[in-house]
């Protein structure tokens, strides 16, 4: 039974089974379904529709920023182009958000005015009623929303965007939706195959917001404009709906072509778990809705959408008569303004221009589809492949197997393919590829190392010509090659004396690391062999024997003593015992102390590299009297600093050596700790910093990089305290270059003194990134990260993370504030508010 069941799970046809079954159950892994996003956008790229002449872009564009003025602008300037186009597009589709009022102070004051006014004597003067009109007029004329309402309600055809935040809802909303928004509503939903209660319904948002009254009321439509990124940030579908507790928005694409074809929001049916109807235009959609947009490719070099710059038609340069009867859309493609999109024709698309992409679809019914049938066609091709595998493979010859393999696997791609490209269907078949090609080749190499079996013999009859070849190569002294001829010798006593004289010959030429090879083959077979053992440690040592010095140096203060052992070098009275790592302006060391054989972490900066010769003094006695400041600092959480010296034109600091890893790895999205965690590790970090900046010591560099955690422990220590005041006036700014200024503060990046409230800026991005997974600033430039930082409100932290605590989102906010009056001011304020909100948290779990 013992020999039946070994010569089953031998056969290739148990392989094959073996095989299919594990790509089954991987099917809907990260690497199949990445595979399948590639495929898909392949095949969009080859696909060829004509969008039509039906859409203009006109873009908010460097140009138009660099002439009419920076971002936001007066909405003067959106209500004369809406002047412009009015009487000539046939809608007009503004991306820009007006979801805030615009407020000139020049109102303010005229109000003022107004107010004593009426109050006043004056009013009941033979002039009153006209300096009431006199003022009305010149609040009249100061008014952009009133202007941009009016220019709106004149044209009759402008579409707005308003943005929703999606999520799912726990309760009811907070008030209804005015009038003039919940108008724009789906005119009817319908759900014939019992969508809903199988949880087949569009994507959820919990709040919204909508244009100002005044303006929203002169839209002639008002749609959602909300991204759904696929798991790698690309966009390839558009929500047509969106659901908002029990009333349904179309998109802002929809809500455009509906006015297009002369339709309201209700003629506008969905259909859940099906589709969307328009009119006489049926969209097939998945089940949440979302429709595959087809992204038209450019056309003869130039690109699918003409686009204009916003100032050329502004100022007349762009006839607007180019634009009669036409779909205009208006959105920003400058840097710096909004985030551009990953599609799956471009990396950097702008959504202006993905909108027209997805309005196109629409009104043309160009998009792609997954049949019903696709389930059953992708499960019989996975069946096919199995079956080949596992019947008709194992009895093959490994050239018509080959064939027959490129071959099924070309029909898969090409399937794949024309139905894209010539039915805007997409399947699934990159799963039944992959296992095609990953199973011929299992079974084939199977096959193969069993053949190799049968080799061997005919290996050992040339082990004596390899044998003789590698001995002719290391009596010319091309050992490298010698090697590779006696590995090719099957091991006995006589190769290892072989080996063990060309290990000797690697010593001699001291290429240590070469010798280790050697060595390490040889302990592979018989770790025993003669003094193999010691001979193998002293190579390794010597391979990773550190050489100190200058650039100009070039020395080394380890030597090999009489009886072939190695001395460690040093640096100072530290014993170097190997290279830990590598940072901006040096290596860091694991050192010992011989003297109390204390473990300790060298930090080596050549300051004699990074400093002109002229400023190298100062720098040195700056350096040391940081490294005083900082070696007084006696805290838990702050690494401790035990030396500081220079040696080989090496300034260096000796510090407690930590066996923790820094926080850089728990700030990306699928590795981030859980919030008490996180809680743990700010508040000990902020008690570090309200010590460090007690003793009148400011870090000026606290990121994650910086922050040593060990997770077992929970230990936290802080390092790097002082160095940054250095790096900051190196020759090469490494600090900055090498760097991004994501962490530094406001005042820091414009060049003020800071004090630690520097420090708590810098902690608060660290706990936004090591919550949210993303920074709170973010530019496509340096210029861009800097202008935000310093000027632009973050996104707050529970809105990209709606299970976060709000009392931790409020320390973040308060952490973040631009103005460091209005930061916390010391690090024990973080500390007593981070354990108020611990409490907090643990008195709802408990309630629970």
């Amino acid at each position: 039974m013992r020999s039946l069941k070994k010569n089953v799970w031998q056969e290739d046809w148990f392989a094959g089974i073996v095989v299919s079954l594990l790509f089954l159950v991987a099917a809907n892994s990260d690497l199949l379904q990445s595979l399948e996003r590639k495929a898909y956008d392949i095949g969009v790229q080859a696909s060829t529709r004509n969008p039509g002449d039906k859409i203009a872009v006109i873009a908010i564009d460097d140009q138009s920023i660099a002439n009419i003025g920076r971002w936001p602008w007066s909405r003067d300037v959106h209500a004369k182009m809406t002047d412009l186009l009015a009487g000539q597009a046939k809608v007009i589709g503004n991306t820009v958000f007006f979801i805030e009022p615009q407020l000139d102070p020049g109102i303010r004051h005229i109000d003022r005015i107004a107010e004593f006014v009426a109050k006043s004597a004056l009013q009941s003067t033979p002039d009153g009623p006209q300096l009431d009109a006199l003022l009305k007029e010149a609040h009249d004329a100061l008014n952009a929303d009133h202007h941009l309402a009016e220019s709106i309600k004149k044209a009759g055809n402008v579409v707005l965007a308003m943005p929703f935040t999606l999520g799912e809802p726990r309760g009811n909303p907070d008030k209804p939706l005015p009038d003039y928004i919940v108008k724009n509503s789906v005119g009817k939903v319908t759900d014939r195959g019992n969508a809903a209660a199988n949880g087949l319904l569009p994507l959820s948002a919990v709040s919204v917001l909508p244009p100002i009254p005044e303006i929203a009321r002169n839209a002639a439509a008002i749609g959602h404009l909300n991204a759904n990124p696929d798991v790698d940030g690309a966009i390839r579908s558009e929500p047509l709906v969106v659901r908002y507790y029990n009333q349904y928005y179309p998109s802002l694409a929809l809500q455009i072509a509906a006015r297009y074809l002369n339709l309201q929001p209700t003629d506008i049916q969905a259909r859940l778990g099906e589709g969307v109807k328009l009119g006489k235009l049926n969209i097939t959609t998945d089940s949440s809705l979302q429709m595959s947009t087809f992204f038209y490719g450019d056309r003869d070099g130039k690109p699918a959408f003409p686009q204009d710059s916003f100032y050329d038609v502004y100022q007349g340069k762009v006839p607007v008569a180019k634009y009669a009867g036409k779909i205009v859309l208006i959105g920003a493609t400058a840097v710096g303004v909004g985030a551009n999109q990953v599609t799956p024709i471009s990396p950097v698309m702008a959504p202006v221009q993905t909108l027209a992409h997805t309005v196109a679809s629409i009104l043309n019914e160009h998009f792609f589809v997954a049949p019903a049938w696709a389930p059953w066609a992708e499960r019989a091709a996975w069946l096919l492949v199995a079956l080949y595998l596992t019947l008709a493979l194992p009895r093959l010859k490994a050239g018509t197997a080959a064939a027959i393999t490129a071959g099924g696997l070309a029909a898969l791609l090409l399937t794949h393919f024309l139905l894209m490209t010539q039915q805007a269907m997409w399947l699934q078949l990159m799963g039944p590829a992959v296992l095609l090609l990953a199973g011929h080749l299992l079974l084939t190499t199977k096959r193969f190392l069993v053949t190799e079996r049968g080799k061997e013999k005919s290996e050992a009859e040339s082990a004596e010509s390899n044998r003789s070849l590698g001995l002719m190569f290391q009596g010319q002294g091309q050992l490298d090659m010698a090697f590779d001829k006696f590995r090719k010798c099957p091991l006995d006593d006589s190769v290892m004396d072989l080996l063990y004289n060309l290990a000797l010959d690697f010593e001699r030429k001291r290429q240590f690391n070469k010798a280790e090879a050697v060595f390490g083959y040889m302990a592979e077979f018989n770790p025993k062999f003669r003094d193999l053992e010691q001979r193998l440690a002293r190579s390794k040592a010597m391979a990773e024997t550190v050489i100190l010095g200058g650039s100009g140096g070039g020395r080394t203060n380890s030597s090999i003593l009489a009886d072939g052992s190695m001395e460690k070098p040093m640096l100072g009275r530290y014993q170097v015992e190997k290279e830990l790592g590598k940072g901006a302006m040096g290596v860091v060391y694991l050192g010992k102390d011989p003297k109390i054989s204390r473990e300790v972490a060298i930090k080596t900066m050549a300051l004699a590299q990074e400093f002109e010769p002229d400023e190298l003094a100062d720098v040195k006695e700056r350096f040391f009297r940081e490294a005083e400041t900082a070696g007084r600092l006696n805290h838990p959480n702050i690494v401790t600093m035990y030396d500081a010296g220079e040696e080989h034109d090496l300034c260096y600091i000796a510090m407690e050596f930590l066996k923790g890893k820094d926080l850089v790895p728990h700030t990306k999205p699928d590795h981030l700790l859980p919030i008490p965690r996180v809680m743990d590790i700010a508040l000990k970090v902020a008690d570090a910093l309200d010590y460090a900046h007690a003793n009148n010591v400011v870090h000026r560099d606290i990121k994650p990089a910086n922050i040593m955690y060990e997770m077992d422990t929970g230990s936290v220590k802080v390092t790097d305290f002082g160095i940054a005041r250095i790096t900051d006036s190196s020759r090469t700014k490494t600090g900055m270059v090498l760097g991004t200024p994501s962490y530094m503060s406001p005042e820091q990046l414009s060049g003020k003194k800071v004090d630690g409230r520097s420090d708590l800026f810098s902690l608060g991005v660290m706990l936004y990134q090591m919550t949210t997974g993303q920074l709170p600033f973010q530019g496509d430039s340096m210029a861009a990260l800097m202008f935000k930082i310093a000027n632009e409100p973050h996104v707050p932290a529970h809105t990209m993370r709606p299970d976060l605590p709000p009392c931790l989102s409020a320390i973040i906010d308060k952490l973040l504030a631009k103005d460091f009056e209005q930061r916390y001011q010391r690090g024990a304020e973080v500390v007593a508010d981070m354990r108020q909100c611990w409490a907090t948290i643990k008195a709802g779990m408990a309630k629970k």
